[in-house]
Formats: C-alpha cells, structure tokens, sequence
C-alpha cells in the first residue's frame, strides 16, 4: 500500500454546474465503502459473491497490490524464520492483504488484520482493524503478545500512520517477535523511530508502479534470511 489521493469517481461530464462539488475526503470514504458494500451484498444475493484472493484493490482505501515475486518472497521469508523458531510460531499481515495467501500456505495460523471487511471471507484467519483506534483503551488486547512475526505495510506514508501501527504492533507481538515493514523509502527515520526497523536490500514491488520509492525494513538480518542457500 501506499499513499494515494481521494478522488471522485464519477466522469467530470456527467456532473452539471448545480451538481458540481467537491466532498471532503472523510465523507468520500464513507460513501466509497458504503457502495463497496451495496454492491458485494447485491453480488451475494445474486450468487456472485467474490472469492477470496479474486478482490480488486481499492484505491480509496490506498490498496495496492504486490507482485507474484514479491509475494513468493514473503512467504519464503516466513518458511525459513519458522524452521529456526519453536512452536507456536504466528504470523500477523497487517494491511498487506495481497501477501495473505501465500503466506499461509507456509503458516496456518497467519493472521490478516485489515481495515477492509471484504477479506471477513478468510474466516476465522481475518481481523477488522483500524490503526486509527492504536490508543484507544484496551484496543487489540486480545491478541496481545501472540505474534513471533509482523509483516506490515501501513495504507499512508506518514508519522502519524507509522506511530499508530507501532503503537499495535508493540502490542500484539512476543518480546522477541521478528518484525517486517514495506513501505516508503520516505518512513525511513519514522520507521526507526516507532518501529525499531532498519533499511533492507529487499525491495518489495507491486503490479502497477507507484510513484513514491518503495522498501523493506526489518529488526533483524531480513537479506540473510532471504538469500540463504
């Protein structure tokens, strides 16, 4: 994921002079996702209800998609951490929904923690969450220190975003939890910061190019463990 602008949806040539406006961005949202919604429930009731790993991003939502390498990539990465490490071992995906199924194809118990209540089709392996809610009190106790590693790409490239995922992150995972970030080179010192993550030589990539520079950043040796023969 990555920052991306809100815009209307609707051609500029179908909206006359007295229909012309410009909504704010929060009620955009709430009108994208209410739509979202009108039209997965109208595709459920008429037998066409998307399968899961079948879902389209959502740009409103700042979804983008990573490639089949990188995907693979993840994935492998979680194979190789969980041969070193005992039992249980948990995953947590947060806001990176396009790596879910690769992922737990390696880790049964991987978790996807999203925003997007589309992905609710991945049963009991799905969570709604919004970093939003990072200080609210008592938000995500229940999975407080369950996780041995995060992967996460948080949806905006900025400090506040950065700050709130960390403040979840913190909570959900072990003292000793592995902890992947893909996102911006920008986040860098933020990344540090809240995170507790440095730069890696990985570069995670999408289906359709971004315009802003995209890295990984990891608590521990992530290339190592990626080129390890």
């Amino acid at each position: 994921m990555a920052l991306h602008k809100l815009e209307s949806s609707v051609p500029a040539e179908d909206i006359n002079d007295d229909e012309a406006c410009i909504l704010p961005a929060d009620t955009m949202l709430i009108l994208q996702q209410f739509l979202q919604e009108k039209a997965l429930k109208e595709r459920s009731e008429e037998g066409g209800t998307e399968s899961p790993g079948c879902f389209e991003e959502n740009w409103q939502l700042s979804q983008f998609w990573y490639n089949e390498e990188t995907k693979q990539k993840l994935a492998l990465i979680v194979k190789r951490l969980q041969e070193s490490e005992p039992d249980p071992f948990k995953v947590a995906l947060l806001s990176a929904p396009s790596a879910f199924k690769h992922v737990v194809n390696e880790n049964k118990h991987a978790m996807l923690f999203e925003f997007d209540e589309r992905f609710a089709s991945y049963g009991d392996n799905f969570q709604q969450y919004d970093y939003n809610r990072a200080f609210d009190l008592g938000y995500m106790d229940a999975f407080s220190n369950q996780f041995s590693l995060v992967i996460v790409d948080p949806p905006f490239l900025s400090e506040e975003c950065i700050e709130k995922i960390g403040v979840i992150v913190k909570k959900i995972t072990k003292h000793d939890a592995k902890i992947i970030l893909c996102s911006g080179a920008v986040v860098q010192d933020w990344a540090k910061k809240h995170l507790g993550v440095s730069m890696c030589e990985f570069r995670p990539d999408h289906e359709r190019n971004l315009g802003n520079e995209f890295r990984s950043y990891a608590n521990f040796d992530l290339d190592k463990v990626l080129n390890k023969h």
